[in-house]
């Protein structure tokens, strides 16, 4: 990603007139080879290389001639990977997502993190001819004043035998690793959730030490992989640190990089307390703090800490990363350390089973081109499983009848849902392939409206999922929260028991495995239909996997009802 191809290059152009270019724009460059009408060139990182392209390729004349720069890809290598600039800094993620997912099939958005005030995207594509095509397309395309321009990138398993690669690809965790590495741990687990910290800048030469030893040390003893990202917002008082490793791996580097923090803080006579900063993706930040904040508060009374978090506010597009703020002694921010990081994981690793369930629930459905992760969720790994299914129940071998769900929504929330003459519910109902339809207000004075969606399950998803996003995208909530929903959905009343579970052992497990809230409303009277509602408020993520759970047990309840018809009086087995 550092080496960069110069092409129309005049026949005359001398080793010194480029060393010369790049001078007077102040643009980094190492080695330069020159042939005979083109020359290639060696950047310091791979934000370099994008400075390099956005400001001579086009752009600037040589002897005549205007040059064209672009990553020097090998043709063996031009596969999967493609590369999207200048894309305007107020895109909606939804709008390039659907944008992206018309020319194939997406398996990974990857943020770059540059300098410029356009953003810039590494995209995976599914098949090599899927990205030829999303280049042929896109290039050049148009946003108001924005031109995207787009080059392949390096795919070294395009160069590997392909018996060797799963289909889908291996499972690829977003990042925004650049700088420095150290550490080989080939143990860690490719989805692994990293510990990001920030240090001040002033450390980050005592952490690496002298011919990089200290940091050395610190990998080869805790066997973990550190990244320090240097480069990353020059001139910014705190650097970024990127820890992969086991959970113990992740704690063990923590408390090194602290206690190397503390000792040069002593030998510097620097008086100011250093904390502890965590870096954590907003989308898991309201389970760490949990209800009322009862979580954070159990985790300094155990860990004698102070605690802090900072504001939504402080997010961007591009940034949704929060900063944990940790004070105490080494020992204790290492101790509240393994506890915040426990949270994150297991907030992770319940979207990831939620995400899996709805990939093998609903076939064929492609998670990360459905342009629903403007809410804050990351891009998570394809599971490369959609066609399997958890156990009996499949909702597309049922009767093909439609599900219903009523998602309710803040009031002042509605005119973004709708759109300027109903163009954004339309464009919805389009990409979802649902029915949606937003229920009269039952006063004058209610704060919340019905959305009532009709479709199948993956419809379902796609839907609830949009609007999700467009509440997030819209600050219609709390800074401090996570974007909750409640959604209602109806169920045979003869189902409501199972759902219970005896002395509410069903519903229990049911919130325990979801993190959703599950409310069936006691001595309702069934409507004309003989269902009854049952309530489920929560994230995206939590909400879908409960309205799955609930609909597999209503399915179950049927099958039952139905095979003593089907077999007489003969026993009901039960799984």
């Amino acid at each position: 990603m550092n080496k960069l191809y110069i092409g129309n290059l005049s026949s005359s152009v001398t080793l010194a007139d480029i060393q010369q270019l790049f001078g007077e724009r102040k643009l980094a460059v190492g080695q330069v080879l020159l042939k005979s009408g083109y020359a290639f060139v060696d950047c310091p990182d791979e934000n370099a290389a994008i400075r390099v392209i956005e400001a001579l390729s086009g752009k600037v004349e040589l002897h005549g001639k205007v040059i064209e720069v672009d990553y020097s890809v090998p043709k063996k290598q031009r596969s999967r990977k493609i590369q999207i600039r200048n894309i305007p800094p107020h895109l909606q993620w939804e709008v390039l997502d659907g944008l992206l997912a018309q020319h194939g099939t997406v398996e990974n958005v990857e943020q770059v993190n540059t300098e410029s005030e356009t953003a810039v995207v590494n995209v995976t594509y599914e098949t090599k001819e899927h990205a030829k095509t999303a280049i042929e397309k896109l290039n050049g395309h148009q946003f108001e004043t924005y031109a995207l321009k787009i080059s392949y990138i390096p795919d070294q398993e395009a160069t590997q035998v392909p018996a060797h690669r799963p289909r889908r690809g291996p499972a690829v965790r977003p990042t925004r690793d650049h700088g420095s590495s150290a550490g080989t741990s080939a143990s860690h687990k490719l989805l692994d959730v990293p510990l990001r910290i920030l240090v001040p800048t002033q450390f980050v030469g005592a952490i690496i030490g002298k011919e990089g030893l200290t940091i050395k040390s610190v990998t080869q003893q805790t066997q973990s992989k550190v990244d320090i990202h240097r480069k990353e917002n020059a001139g910014a008082a705190e650097k970024p640190i990127t820890i992969h490793s086991s959970a113990g791996g992740c704690t063990a580097a923590c408390q090194m990089i602290l206690e190397i923090m503390h000792k040069e803080a002593q030998d510097t006579k620097f008086t100011e307390e250093i904390p502890l900063k965590i870096l954590a993706h907003d989308s898991f930040v309201g389970r760490l703090i949990g209800k009322e904040g009862r979580n954070l508060k159990k985790i300094e009374q155990e860990t004698g800490t102070k605690i802090t978090i900072s504001s939504l506010h402080d997010l961007t597009l591009y940034n949704p990363e929060r900063t944990i703020t940790v004070k105490g002694s080494v020992e204790a921010c290492s101790k509240a350390q393994a506890e915040i990081m426990k949270k994150l994981r297991e907030a992770y690793e319940n979207d990831l089973a939620a995400m899996n369930q709805q990939a093998n629930l609903i076939p064929g459905l492609n998670l990360n081109a459905l342009g629903i992760f403007s809410s804050g969720m990351p891009v998570l790994p394809s599971t490369g499983r959609t066609r399997g299914m958890v156990g009996s129940y499949n909702p597309f071998m049922q009767a093909l009848e439609q599900e219903i769900v009523h998602l309710f929504i803040p009031t002042q929330a509605v005119g973004a849902i709708i759109g300027k003459k109903g163009q954004q519910i339309k464009q919805l109902s389009r990409f979802a392939g649902a029915s949606i339809k937003i229920a009269p207000a039952e006063g004058p004075e209610v704060s919340e409206r019905m959305v009532i969606i009709t479709g199948s399950p993956e419809a379902q998803f796609k839907a609830q999922g949009r609007i999700y996003g467009k509440l997030k995208e819209e600050n219609f909530f709390n800074p401090k929260e996570e974007v909750k929903l409640e959604a209602n959905i109806k169920v045979p009343s003869s189902a409501a028991g199972r759902v219970i579970g005896k002395g509410g052992k069903t519903v229990n497990e049911l919130q325990n495995i979801t993190s959703a809230e599950v409310i069936v409303p006691r001595d309702q009277t069934p409507d004309s239909n003989d269902e009854v509602i049952v309530k489920i408020v929560g994230h995206f993520f939590a909400s879908q996997t409960a309205q799955r759970k609930i609909r597999e047990i209503v399915q179950q309840v049927k099958q039952q009802t139905q095979k003593p018809q089907a077999r007489g009086p003969s026993p009901q087995r039960t799984k």
